[in-house]
Parts: C-alpha cells; sequence; structure tokens
C-alpha cells in the first residue's frame, strides 16, 4: 500500500512538473515576436521629384506670392532631401488641386501591394498569404470604406478568420504601435504569424495654400511604404532576422500645445493640408524623454544605471555644472545598444535626436542618408533606415537595434530588436548603397539650380 501511495505520489509530482513546464514554456513562447522578412517600396524613375519638378510644382501654386515661392525653395534647399525622392502620381501629373478617390487608391495599391508581392515572394516556400493569422494596416490620412485591411485581404484571399486592424490618424509612429499590438495579441496566440503594412498617402493631401506652417509637408513628405512578416512560432527562430526585445510608447496628448503642434486641418482659405507648429520639437523632447524613462532601464546593463545614479547624486550633492550637451542625457546607450534607427522625419529632427542621446555622426548617418535618399515617408520610414544599416552590413548577430518613432498626438513609440543573425541584403538600396554616405556634404542640387534665394536684395534670409 504504501508503495502504492509512493507511486502516485510520484506519478503526479512528475505530470505537475511535466505541464507546469509545458504551461511556462507555452507562455515564454507566446512572448516571442520574430521579425522573419520586411521589403519597403522602392517606386519607378518617373515618380522622382527632382529640383525641376519640384519647382514646377511650386509654379503651379496660383496662391502663392513671391516671399512664399523662396520659402519654400529655401525649406527645401535645407531639408536634406535629395532628388531621387518619389512623389504621388497625380501630383507629377498637375493634378495636386483635384485629387479623387481612384488616386487615393491607386496610390495605396501601388506601395501595399508591391511591398507585399515581393515579401511573400521572398517567403515563398515558407509562408503564403492563407497562412497569416493577423493583419494590421496603418495609414494616417485614408480611411476608405471598405478599409484597406479588407483590400488586402480580398486581393490575397486571406482566410476567413484572419484578425485584421484597420489603423488611421497615429502618424509616423504607427509602424511601432502596429508591432505592439501584434505583439499583445501574441500574448494570447500560440504559433502565429502576422502582417504589418506601413503607408502613407500623400497626393489627395498636397496643401495648395500658401500658410507657411502648411507647406512644410509638402517639402517632407515623399511616397514610400513598408510591409514587415512577424511571427512567435519557435519553429521560424532560425529563419528570423530579429527578435523584438520590448516596446515602449509614450503620449503626452494630454497637453495642449502638444495635440495641436501636428494636426490635419484646413487654412483660412479652406484649402486642407497638415499644419506643422513650432512647438512640433519641444513636444517632441517631451514625447521622447517620457518613453525612454521606460525604456532605458530594460535595455541597458545594470552596472551603467548604477553609474548614472551616482553621477547624478554628486552633481546634485556638489552642485556641479552641467554636462557638456555632447554629452547628451548622461547615460552611454553603447552599453546596451549598437544601432539608432531614427525616424527621417526631417534634418532636424534627426540631428537634434542624435544631440540629446549623445551619439555620433555614424550612428545618426542611416537616417540623415535615408531622409536624403527616400524623404520622409511617414510611418514606413523606420524600415528605410533599418535597409541601409543591412545593405551596409552593419547588423551583427547578437546586435541590438533602437527603433525610434514621433507621431501625431503628440507621441513617442520606440522599440528594441536583437539581430539573430548577420544581415548583408541590399534590398531597396541595391541600386544606390554604393553612394552612400557621401564623404563630404551631400551636394544641395536646389541650391545650386536656384541660388537666387541667397540674394541678399531680396531677402534677408540666407541658406545655410
Amino acid at each position: 500500500m504504501e508503495l502504492f501511495s509512493l507511486s502516485s505520489l510520484l506519478l503526479l509530482s512528475t505530470l505537475f512538473v511535466f505541464y507546469i513546464s509545458k504551461f511556462v514554456l507555452k507562455r515564454r513562447n507566446q512572448r516571442k515576436c520574430y521579425m522573419l522578412h520586411y521589403e519597403c517600396y522602392k517606386g519607378m524613375d518617373e515618380r522622382k521629384l527632382d529640383t525641376e519638378t519640384c519647382a514646377k510644382v511650386v509654379q503651379r501654386n496660383k496662391n502663392l506670392g513671391l516671399e512664399e515661392y523662396r520659402f519654400l525653395l529655401r525649406t527645401m534647399a535645407s531639408s536634406g532631401i535629395g532628388e531621387e525622392t518619389y512623389g504621388p502620381r497625380n501630383v507629377l501629373e498637375g493634378r495636386e488641386d483635384s485629387p479623387t478617390l481612384l488616386d487615393a487608391h491607386s496610390e495605396m495599391d501601388e506601395i501595399m501591394f508591391d511591398t507585399l508581392d515581393k515579401l511573400f515572394h521572398k517567403t515563398k516556400g515558407l509562408i503564403s498569404p492563407s497562412d497569416i493569422d493577423i493583419l494590421v494596416v496603418n495609414v494616417s490620412l485614408f480611411a476608405p470604406s471598405p478599409s484597406l485591411t479588407s483590400r488586402v485581404i480580398n486581393r490575397y484571399k486571406m482566410r476567413e478568420d484572419i484578425k485584421s486592424f484597420n489603423l488611421s490618424g497615429l502618424g509616423c509612429s504607427a509602424s511601432v504601435i502596429s508591432i505592439d499590438i501584434v505583439q499583445r495579441i501574441f500574448e494570447t496566440r500560440e504559433n502565429a504569424i502576422a502582417l504589418v503594412v506601413s503607408t502613407e498617402t500623400m497626393g489627395p493631401h498636397w496643401y495648395c495654400g500658401k500658410d507657411r506652417s502648411m507647406m512644410l509637408s509638402n517639402c517632407l513628405f515623399r511616397a514610400g511604404g513598408s510591409s514587415v512578416l512577424l511571427t512567435n512560432a519557435a519553429r521560424f527562430k532560425n529563419r528570423a532576422l530579429m527578435k523584438l526585445v520590448t516596446v515602449v510608447r509614450a503620449h503626452v496628448g494630454s497637453d495642449d500645445e502638444a495635440y495641436s503642434c501636428c494636426m490635419q486641418m484646413e487654412d483660412r482659405d479652406g484649402h486642407p493640408g497638415f499644419l506643422l507648429t513650432k512647438y512640433l520639437k519641444k513636444a517632441a523632447a517631451r514625447a521622447l524623454t517620457k518613453n525612454l524613462q521606460v525604456l532605458l532601464p530594460r535595455v541597458l546593463p545594470v552596472k551603467e544605471l548604477i553609474r548614472y545614479a551616482i553621477v547624478r547624486a554628486l552633481k546634485r550633492r556638489t552642485a556641479a555644472k552641467r554636462e557638456p550637451a555632447s554629452s547628451g542625457i548622461g547615460l552611454n546607450l553603447k552599453t546596451g545598444l549598437q544601432h539608432f534607427c531614427i525616424h527621417p522625419g526631417g534634418r532636424a529632427i534627426i540631428e537634434g535626436v542624435g544631440k540629446s542621446l549623445g551619439l555620433t555622426e555614424f550612428d545618426i548617418e542611416p537616417a540623415r542618408m535615408a531622409l536624403h535618399r527616400f524623404g520622409n515617408t511617414s510611418s514606413g520610414g523606420l524600415w528605410y533606415v533599418l535597409g541601409y544599416m543591412e545593405a551596409k552590413n552593419r547588423l551583427k548577430k547578437g546586435e541590438k537595434i533602437l527603433m525610434m518613432s514621433m507621431g501625431a498626438g503628440f507621441e513617442s513609440n520606440n522599440c528594441v530588436w536583437e539581430v539573430l543573425k548577420d544581415l548583408d541584403d541590399k534590398n531597396v538600396w541595391d541600386d544606390s548603397v554604393d553612394r552612400y554616405p557621401e564623404l563630404s556634404r551631400i551636394p544641395n542640387p536646389f541650391v545650386e539650380k536656384y541660388d537666387w534665394i541667397n540674394d541678399d536684395t531680396m531677402s534677408f534670409v540666407r541658406v545655410d
């Protein structure tokens, strides 16, 4: 009897340990988020906005006076954007003041389906459209019915039980938000496969008025987008490119100035556009600070956090002078992070983030080059920066990448990836990466062709 009781107890203990281990392993796998592949959009040559084309678009706007015209040229000359970015078809065809619904759908179809076709081709034999369990599409300025997710599902004949999410109004940081949504769903579903499509529609929202704060969007934003394939299935771990370490989101929209610094609206004359106010820089700094206060303790080593705490305490006690600007936030981010994927929103944003975090020119180079080659492609911009790093053979196994994005709201959404294998695909940069980075200052074709904007007899404002 005692032997039977002992055997039963041993069996029950073994079963208990087995099921607990199985439960723990299952939960660990569900929390994993692997990136299998990503694709960025690259338009055809006839879609490129060179200096002459940009000047023609500006000249067509009959609402502009001489000073507004010169303001636009000065902005383009100092934007850090080159001549190979892609513009929407209706603007290139001279119909920016009368866009149609077909223009919007055509622009979205070209970007979404181009990246998805390439993604499914690259993963053929591994993943098919019918394998997708979760679909997230984000685009801020276009919310048609049926939704864009429905458009993708119909095109690729995806399953009836697919979980789809159509996000709008979230601005340039929507891609990281989409990844956060996917990761949270992964916690409740095992062996799931997700697809995140990030883009923006430029053509129907081209500003045709003369408000300078709203004209900036025409100078910075360009056509582009990306598609990313994610999974939490352990069987794909050896095929994955990266593993998600953490995602942190910060929203400062409760502040009125932060809320309204990046807003879609109409000007006094009724022309719709996108307003960018001078408070944008302050709102971005505040949101990014809130975000990093949560994110950095998760990824930096304890000894660096202790060093920072000690130095900060000593400074307070001795009332020492502040550290020089070059030291950034005082933390050595390189102790836990090797690469910095900054949203290519504009030259000022890239340089401002780099300075505040104490980054080097090498660290911000990918964002600067992505801005020059592709412009600000809204929520898809981060993936062009990541593509540059990969094309330059910078990403090695075990290294970590901090993705930093900011968007309307105002919010800052960041995530960290761990590279699972050495990456060297030329991807969307295959025809241009060898020309980057420029050894000297990137040539400015706008200044070369329109140098008269610096004429002292015409304006006191000069291009640096």
